[in-house]
């Protein structure tokens, strides 16, 4: 059933019409939609970054039995998405979805959660990148990483996020190769990497215990480097463990918020989001898996904390093959945070063009490379602000919460209206399962915002009160005067 158009709604395309404004490039194709999807997620940056939030918690359970666990709901999640994304297939992905299912307000509350979750994931995966470098140099150089001053940190890290903009800027092709490259590049540099963690323990003469992957242990407090605080539950250390995968299973929007740029995107943009979730959940299980059973002491490398991956591989793999897998995921986890400014640009954009931010006229503006030049820039400006005044697991748990609030809004709307709209989608056949995923996403969406809030990470409470009470102001403030509801 197709949905009627409001007065207003063809008010807004007899003026977009009439105005003649510039148009995204239609150059993707259906790979490289789906790897830009699969590069924003990049198991190589969030999973490798952020390994010893899940191994320190309770160890090899929290890759075991936590990863599939959480990956299951990312899963439900993507699924419930790609079919609201085949009927509405316009850049801005979840934005455009709330707004059409919903109302103005909606469309905008998602938007806005939406690129504020992109604009701090990439803060997180440049300081991700920003401390994985600096640590496999100081193993391939015999120095100790905490030499490096924070204020060079921060600066590489902006100067990062600058050359990330600046490709964008140069134009879709460029970025779309390069994300496509990567697409390749994670599976191989991951796949190869498993081999190694597989072969080489074998090789020494040693076993593998498979029960590493089902056992929980208490790695809190110093056991496993102060990662998480001392606590006596196991069963909350476990949970605190799922933001390992939580924050690496996102940004798989990017596949939408580029519909306007890839071809046939009723049917190519869903593909894309739900391929690259269930292979990067697969890929990610099976390549942190062999991370834990290569480990040689689960306490040992436990107790290094945050350089526990380190640890684990200066242990078994040598140096020349360490120093391939070094090169390999710095440049995966670098081209992850420019896929992830590609996505978030292009949500500034789409909310730019509806009058939805502040300057829009501005940040709407299509320049000379037919990219959404403005938006870039200023998105790479506030990424940088974030990633220079947030700790890296607070940011990696706050990109979680926008996100998947962002994700699951239009869904929980979708599941209310869905006789209505859902005759438009052209992928996920009649759709009947969709109402039991869609409330199962919710549940889990709660969930994730009570964990992402504990300590140490309670500054992501704060920061998500602070937005919520910045959305308020500005809404009322105005906002709701001159935004306009966005148009199919």
């Amino acid at each position: 059933m197709s949905k009627v158009l409001s007065p207003q709604v063809l008010r807004d395309q007899a003026e977009r019409a009439a105005t003649d404004e510039p148009k995204l490039e239609r150059v993707m194709s259906p790979f490289a939609n789906f790897a830009i999807a699969m590069s924003t997620i990049c198991i190589l940056a969030g999973g490798i970054a952020s390994f010893h939030i899940g191994f320190c918690s309770v160890g090899g359970a929290a890759i075991g039995l936590g990863w599939p666990l959480c990956c299951l709901f990312s899963l439900t999640v993507a699924l419930t998405m790609a079919r609201i994304a085949s009927a509405f297939p316009f850049a801005g992905g979840p934005y455009q979805w709330a707004a059409q299912l919903g109302n103005n307000g909606c469309g905008w509350v998602a938007g806005c959660f939406n690129l504020a979750g992109l604009a701090t994931v990439q803060a997180a995966i440049n300081v991700g990148v920003c401390q994985f470098v600096v640590g496999a140099s100081s193993r391939v150089g015999g120095w100790e990483p905490g030499l490096v001053h924070p204020t060079i940190l921060s600066a590489i890290v902006v100067a990062m996020t600058l050359s990330q903009a600046l490709i964008n800027h140069w134009g879709m092709r460029l970025t779309s190769w390069l994300t496509s490259f990567s697409g390749g590049l994670i599976i191989a540099v991951s796949g190869l990497l498993t081999v190694a963690l597989l072969v080489f323990p074998v090789l020494a003469g040693s076993h593998f215990d498979l029960s590493r992957l089902v056992t929980v242990s208490n790695y809190s407090g110093p056991a496993g480097g102060n990662v998480w605080p001392p606590t006596a539950s196991v069963a909350w250390l476990f949970a605190l463990g799922l933001l390992l995968p939580a924050f690496t299973i996102t940004g798989f929007d990017a596949a939408a918020q580029t519909a306007e740029e890839t071809t046939n995107p009723e049917r190519n943009v869903p593909r894309g989001i739900v391929r690259a979730v269930l292979i990067s959940g697969l890929a990610g299980w099976i390549m942190l898996a062999a991370i834990v059973l290569a480990a040689p002491d689960m306490d040992e490398a436990a107790a290094r904390g945050d350089a526990s991956f380190f640890h684990i591989l200066r242990a078994v793999v040598p140096q020349p093959l360490r120093l391939f897998f070094y090169i390999g995921i710095g440049l995966a986890q670098y081209i992850c945070g420019l896929a992830t400014l590609t996505a978030s640009s292009r949500l500034a954009y789409a909310l730019a063009r509806d009058r939805g931010l502040p300057f829009s006229g501005a940040l709407k503006r299509i320049g000379t490379h037919h990219t959404p030049s403005v938006a870039i820039w200023s998105v790479a400006t506030v990424v940088c602000a974030f990633a220079v005044s947030i700790p890296y697991t607070a940011i990696a748990s706050v990109c979680a919460i926008f996100l998947y609030i962002a994700y699951v809004l239009p869904t929980a709307i979708g599941l209310f209206k869905y006789a209505h709209w859902s005759g438009r989608a052209q992928w996920g056949g009649s759709g009947w399962w969709y109402p039991p995923l869609a409330i199962v996403c919710v549940l889990g969406c709660v969930g994730l915002i009570v964990i992402g809030m504990q300590p140490p990470n309670e500054i992501a409470l704060w920061v998500v009160a602070v937005m919520i009470v910045v959305l308020l102001g500005l809404w009322f403030g105005g906002v709701r005067h001159y935004f306009r509801q966005p148009v199919p």
